[in-house]
């Protein structure tokens, strides 16, 4: 008996913080400048992409300046690496999943802090070698600014905490300046 009216005053207590929070899902996009950091090749002259990502973006509002922000984008990451006779661009598409905890500086500003899993879908380059791994571990961090209740924009960047290649010790970092919509 204690058991049971036990598990209904947990289950009314759970309902009731659930209710309390707000969930609101939006789009966002914007552009990526991406690079590829580390020893992988040392002869060569490497210069960073400018490339996009887009995809869903949710806020789970938990305290007054507390929320978690998990998102889904689609990003493409890379570069561009140069020797004395040609250039070759590498770029890898991923489905990147940031996970964010948003504290809230003051009404508008947050500041975003999170780990991002991605996993590569495509990758493109100017060479035939695909050698790219399948899944990469990045740290995120960044601003948020709130235009209006429906409206903001991010700036942040990622560093890349997984070699992006198994062929060579590269690693991904992207600086992304977005735009969403929240419904």
């Amino acid at each position: 008996m204690k058991k049971s009216i036990l598990a209904v005053i947990m289950f009314f207590s759970i309902a009731t913080a659930l209710q309390a929070q707000s969930i609101r899902f939006g789009v966002k996009g914007g552009v990526n400048f991406a690079n590829q950091y580390g020893d992988g090749f040392p002869d060569v002259d490497k210069e960073g992409i400018t490339s996009y990502h887009a995809g869903l973006v949710s806020e789970i509002k938990l305290m007054d300046r507390f929320a978690i922000q998990p998102e889904l984008l689609y990003s493409t990451q890379g570069a561009t690496y140069k020797n004395a006779v040609e250039e070759f661009k590498n770029e890898l598409g991923y489905l990147s999943i940031p996970v964010l905890a948003k504290i809230y500086l003051s009404e508008s500003v947050s500041l975003e802090l999170g780990p991002q899993a991605s996993f590569l879908l495509n990758e493109r380059n100017d060479f035939d070698v695909e050698d790219a791994k399948t899944f990469e571990f990045a740290v995120v961090g960044g601003l948020g600014l709130n235009i209006t209740k429906n409206l903001f924009v991010q700036a942040r960047y990622g560093l890349g905490l997984t070699e992006a290649s198994k062929e060579a010790d590269i690693k991904n970092s992207t600086f992304q300046l977005s735009a969403g919509i929240m419904f």
